[in-house]
């Protein structure tokens, strides 16, 4: 395996450990693969070379909620611990994992000052996003989520989509209808504007945001 070029395209590879390196498999992805699911033996920690997987459970509504998106990165890291698979793991774009070896991950974290710290900061990086996520699906209404997504997710306001539409639905626990059905009267009455995949959230909205109800 070339881990300079690997390193070279994912810089946080960087502080994985020799020895940890040379146990390290590399795996293809197709999209609408199922690499796990929820109550499956852990076989082992992954990381997102290229490709996006979603980490998905199932809504007592039938509804999929996405409990976290990988783009490029580790993730399932909440199974670290544990014997078995917390979600299901859904390929949604095509490309490559590696998968490390529990144990000798795990030994790695032990034995490796610098990469088990390395490690604390991307655990602490993900709990922020998964308690804004948390945040997120606990709000009522469409309007709220999508409000809260773009000031959480974006930057001063303003959000670029890398997914489709009925992709971000799901993410936001809505139905693809009602996600549309929101956006159409946002922008209608001015809270948002959309370019494309770029959706902007109006300065006069922000100043009230209607996730909070107080200035922001």
């Amino acid at each position: 395996m070339d881990w300079k070029a690997l390193i070279g395209s994912q810089p946080a590879l960087a502080v994985i450990p020799p020895k940890l390196r040379e146990l390290a498999e590399r795996r293809d992805i197709e999209a609408g693969e199922t690499m796990f699911r929820l109550g499956d033996r852990l076989r082992g920690i992954f990381y997102v070379v290229a490709g996006e997987i979603r980490l998905v459970r199932r809504a007592r509504n039938g509804m999929d909620i996405v409990m976290q998106r990988s783009r490029g990165g580790f993730f399932a890291e909440a199974s670290f611990n544990t014997k078995v698979y917390h979600c299901d793991a859904v390929v949604a774009k095509p490309g490559a994992v590696l998968r490390f070896p529990v144990q000798a991950f795990r030994a790695a974290l032990a034995t490796d000052v610098m990469f088990r710290n390395a490690w604390m900061v991307h655990l602490a990086h993900e709990l922020l996003k998964s308690r804004a996520q948390c945040e997120r699906l606990g709000l009522k209404s469409a309007e709220q989520r999508i409000v809260h997504y773009i000031e959480s997710e974006g930057t001063d306001g303003i959000v670029t989509l890398s997914e489709s539409r009925k992709a971000w639905a799901t993410e936001l626990g809505l139905t693809h209808e009602a996600l549309y059905r929101t956006l159409r009267r946002l922008q209608a009455n001015g809270t948002l504007d959309i370019d494309a995949n770029r959706i902007i959230l109006s300065q006069r909205k922000k100043r009230t945001s209607p996730v909070t109800g107080s200035a922001s």
